[in-house]
């Protein structure tokens, strides 16, 4: 992409396009803007825009009043000839925020505006009014030619006075090439008679004005800090904190603004520095604080060294470990390794560093930082093992600024986690609810990274590469999963415990009000919540009809024996392949293209494949088991559970029990990989809804009468857990994160669809529909109480009778519950929902009203 040049006119280089070489066709997104800013209105409609392929999608601080969208988006499109950054019209900014337009995708332009910037001289751009989605091309499309950057600067966003892109889906994480990879090492002769120590720089620090040169060494390393706002006019509003160290002590140093970019990625945990030119503050007072690992290194805490671009422009340099000499007295990096088998002795909140063998990795996901607001953490769930207990490591990892790491945990590699916070909760059942969560100064690494880091000396990380040794690579991988819906933490045992220390009125969302709370959820958001309602009726869904479900684009269609629901309640049926309410005319025409004929007729023979494969569909019962049919041994080939490894489970026991291990990550609704075998069982589809399905008698006289009926109890690919397969290592960590802002040209094997993969079980769930407390609104949800993999320590066996879920739910028959929601947005119209935990309003600590 190029900049425009400012001593261009705009008429010369609209909107940063970057044409084709002389002689190619000409590019229709040049001659497009031209068209646009050519008319009286700075408009255009094309009546047959061709397809586009978004190359990139980047976001940065908008610039105007605090009600304003506090981001800004640009979009890069190619047109085979050429690509041109354009700017999405704010209204439009939901395409992007729930993922249906992402790099990569293909569009059509329908509708765009030439808009000047009034602040300069015969500067425009190119803003995006309207789109629609386009089908792929038949075969892969060649990559759009390279557009060189101007000057070798990067591009800053189109509008406004910022001079650089956000990451797309968090504020933590270094993106762009403003972000100096790595500095080099300085050749400098170190006087140590001319250096001050930390000891004296506290001592000393308010009678001086220009100070002598420190030589410290790092000991941690702190995420980096985002304090931007859209009314505030600021370059780079980034910090970074680190505590470093010399033979007196050790104190905070505190990395500003334009530093960051040029310095973040060098400055690592081990590194030696030489500071020059610095300014000392006063403390501040609130920031976090890391866990110092010696003990005996005095801590200075009432001040802080400040490293600006200016007032004074500090000068650094790093000092390479072989230049380092013992005289200077620098301390090494400590670190206090634990094994698993250690973790259960720990405390809560207890700091510590881990190292173990990935055996789980799960989907990235999202997490507001505020309630309303637009700015998410990110992250993801882990299991690790280590050889000193049957149970792994379960292990939060939140963005700690390290993407290419973070991005790249995958099953079958060394990670090491620091400074994490032992997370127990002792009411609970200590074994299930125990895990370890980053900190503010976690830094995590995986193989490829490990090499020079200060760890690899330590005697805990060295036995744990001896038990690697010896164990055999291909029972290892046997344990592997990657991907899924996982349900941890669990919920605690009463609802109390649940609502922590907020009120239960403002933790109860209103059943009505569900809709509108997963039309207001991001790409990847994840939250829990919590209504009051009434279990009515449970369905039992085979995997087989999952599998033909989740395959195609749209989601699960509800068949024959699924209960009706009343006229009025199809017409407030949300996310049914439709979603309602999203402000914007220009997101309905996105989500329903004008389709050509070859496109058209694409889409036809899918739902025609997929609903010949649904009346082939047949419900699995216990009678199954009871016959003899589910005699096998392998979890990954077979479509049964043997009846020894049975556990009778009701849905009240499941929600209630302590005894389910829980830190399994949980989807029942895998695939199955034997569908052959699924068709042969002994079953009429009678008996099967007979065994399977249950409706209470209120249900019977008010779902044709309700106000509103919502159906989420779609299960989706993303849904699943996923055994992972090396070959195809690219493509399933690809899978699992999120969308990247930049296109980059596939280089696995793309012949590979992600339902394909082995799942981790083969069994069913259960579609439960939940009626709201006044009788008008209802939702059905999924549940899943089955979990299924050949490690039991990992991912225990746990098969529930499909007539003990139905026998639970009639206990419930009219009773007002608490239902946990599990609520994740996937991308496109994909939302999961599930049922985590119930709690009867009639027990003990759930208080009476008032």
């Amino acid at each position: 992409m190029q900049e425009p040049d400012p001593e261009r006119p705009a008429e010369e280089s609209p909107g940063g396009v970057a044409a084709g070489p002389p002689g190619e066709e000409a590019s229709w997104l040049r001659w497009l803007s031209e068209e646009a800013r050519s008319g009286w209105q700075l408009s255009a409609t094309p009546a047959e825009p061709p397809a586009l392929t978004v190359t990139a999608v980047e976001r940065y601080l908008a610039e105007a009043p605090p009600a304003a969208p506090r981001y800004w988006y640009d979009v890069t499109l190619a047109d085979g000839a050429g690509q041109e950054r354009c700017y999405l019209a704010p209204r439009l900014s939901r395409l992007v925020q729930r993922a249906y337009l992402h790099a990569g995708a293909r569009v059509r332009l329908t509708r765009c505006s030439y808009l000047y910037d009034e602040r300069r001289l015969r500067r425009g751009l190119l803003c995006i009014e309207a789109l629609q989605p386009a089908a792929p091309p038949a075969a892969p499309a060649p990559p759009p030619p390279a557009a060189p950057r101007g000057h070798g600067r990067p591009p800053p966003p189109l509008r406004g006075e910022r001079r650089h892109y956000l990451p797309l889906w968090n504020n933590e994480d270094p993106y762009g090439d403003i972000w100096v990879a790595e500095q080099p090492p300085a050749r400098v002769d170190v006087d140590v008679s001319k250096l001050i120590s930390l000891g004296q720089l506290e001592t000393t620090w308010r009678s001086r004005i220009h100070f002598r040169p420190l030589l410290v060494r790092v000991l941690h390393k702190s995420r980096l800090r985002y304090y931007g706002k859209p009314e505030k006019k600021m370059d780079m509003p980034y910090q970074a904190y680190f505590e470093v160290a010399d033979g007196s002590g050790m104190m905070s140093m505190v990395l500003w603004n334009s530093l960051c970019p040029e310095w973040y990625n060098s400055i690592n945990v081990g590194t030696v520095l030489l500071l020059e030119q610095y300014a000392v503050k006063d403390s501040y007072p609130f920031k976090t604080q890391p866990t110092p690992r010696d003990s005996q290194m005095k801590r200075f805490a009432t001040i802080e060294i400040s490293l600006n671009v200016r007032n004074p422009p500090t000068k650094i340099s790093i000092i390479s470990e072989e230049m380092v000499k013992p005289e200077w007295g620098l301390p090494e990096v400590k670190y206090q390794f634990i094994t698993r088998s250690e973790l259960d002795g720990l405390s809560n909140n207890h700091s510590c560093d881990v190292i173990g063998l990935v055996t789980f990795v799960g989907r990235v996901e999202r997490t507001r930082k505020k309630e309303g607001g637009e700015d998410f953490w990110l992250y993801r769930w882990a299991h690790a093992v280590d050889g000193t207990s049957k149970q792994p490591f379960i292990l939060e990892i939140f963005a700690t600024s390290q993407p290419d790491v973070f991005e790249r945990i995958h099953p079958m590699t060394y990670l090491v986690c620091t400074q994490m916070r032992v997370v127990r909760d002792l009411s609970e059942n200590p074994s299930h609810t125990t895990y370890l969560t980053t900190s503010n100064e976690s830094q995590i690494f995986i193989t490829g990274w490990h090499k020079g880091q200060p760890y690899t000396k330590d005697t805990k990380v060295k036995n744990f590469i001896q038990w690697t040794r010896t164990q055999s690579e291909a029972n290892q991988m046997r344990k592997t999963v990657i991907g899924g819906y996982y349900p941890f933490p669990r919920p605690p045992n009463n609802f109390l415990k649940y609502c922590k220390n907020n009120k239960v009125e403002s933790i109860l969302k209103a059943i009505g009000e569900l809709g509108e709370e997963i039309e207001g959820l991001h790409y990847r958001e994840h939250k829990r919540i919590a209504i009051q309602g009434i279990i009515s009726a449970v369905r039992y869904i085979s995997c087989s009809s999952a599998a033909e479900d989740a395959s195609g684009v749209e989601p699960v269609q509800k068949d024959a024996q699924s209960l009706e629901s009343s006229p009025m309640s199809k017409q407030d049926n949300v996310h049914k392949g439709k979603t309602r309410n999203l402000q914007a005319k220009e997101l309905k025409s996105f989500l329903e293209p004008s389709c050509t004929p070859g496109e058209q007729h694409q889409h036809q023979t899918l739902l025609s494949k997929k609903s010949t494969a649904k009346r082939r569909t047949l419900l699995k019962s216990h009678a199954d088991t009871e016959q003899g049919t589910a005699s096998v041994t392998s979890v990954s080939s077979y479509p049964y559970y043997t009846r020894s490894a049975r556990k009778k489970l009701s849905l009240n026991e499941f929600q209630h029990e302590d005894s389910v291990q829980e830190q399994a990550p949980s989807d029942s609704s895998q695939y199955c990989t034997d569908q052959e075998e699924r068709n042969d069982i002994p079953e009429t589809e009678e008996m099967a809804r007979t065994r399977s399905s249950w409706q209470s008698d209120l249900w019977a006289q008010v779902k044709d009468k309700l106000m509103k009926y919502l159906h989420h109890s779609t299960i989706f690919p993303e849904s699943i857990p996923c055994k992972f397969d090396y070959m195809y290592k690219d493509l399933l960590m690809q899978q699992y994160n999120l969308h990247a802002a930049v296109h980059q040209p596939k280089e696995t094997r793309t012949d590979k669809n992600i339902s394909e993969f082995k799942s981790t079980g083969c069994l069913g769930y259960y579609e439960v529909t939940v009626l709201g407390i006044n009788h008008d609104v209802a939702i059905d949800v999924a549940f899943l109480p089955l979990f299924g993999h050949e490690d039991p320590h990992l991912f225990p066996v746990e098969e529930v009778e499909n007539d003990e879920i139905v026998k639970a739910a009639m206990d419930l028959d009219g009773k007002h519950v608490v239902c946990i929601l599990d609520v994740c947005h996937l991308g496109d119209d994909k939302v999961e929902v599930f049922l985590s935990k119930i709690y009867e309003t009639v027990e003990a600590d759930v208080p009476d009203p008032v």
